[in-house]
């Protein structure tokens, strides 16, 4: 059984919480202070003025990160050549490095072109139709 990935998506994960974190506390300093100071007048607990208050007005924020994750896990590159160099075998291989070794290594300079672009439309389709989802979620304030 190869676990090789796991590293590699330790690392990952690790690389992106500091980013991460950054946007939601920065998501979380939007929300007025006054919202949360009516809904204890109204008697709302803890849980629901996060369900009803927190959530709602910081799920943009949710929306790019979800979207700028996804991107940047489908466009894995240097971690997995900082790591493994798509090895043991080519159990870490991922597609940014299948055209990387294609084009640069084995001479397949239009065919990995021609999947660059493939994935290109595919990361700016999976990009839309999450934008498109997850905005539906959002309110305004």
């Amino acid at each position: 059984m190869d676990l090789a990935w796991i590293g590699v998506v330790i690392l990952a994960v690790w690389n992106s919480s500091g980013f991460n974190t950054l946007l939601y506390l920065s998501g979380l300093q939007t929300v007025p202070d006054e919202l949360y100071e009516v809904a204890k007048i109204d008697g709302a607990g803890k849980w629901d003025q996060f369900k009803h208050i927190t959530f709602p007005l910081i799920a943009p924020f949710f929306t790019i990160n979800i979207v700028i994750s996804m991107r940047g896990f489908l466009m894995v590159f240097d971690h997995i050549m900082a790591l493994t160099q798509g090895g043991p075998g080519r159990a870490t291989e991922s597609i940014t490095l299948l055209i990387y070794n294609g084009g640069f290594m084995g001479g397949e300079f239009a065919y990995q072109t021609a999947n660059a672009v493939v994935f290109l439309i595919v990361v700016l389709t999976i990009s839309l139709f999450q934008i498109k989802v997850l905005q539906k979620r959002e309110v305004d304030y």
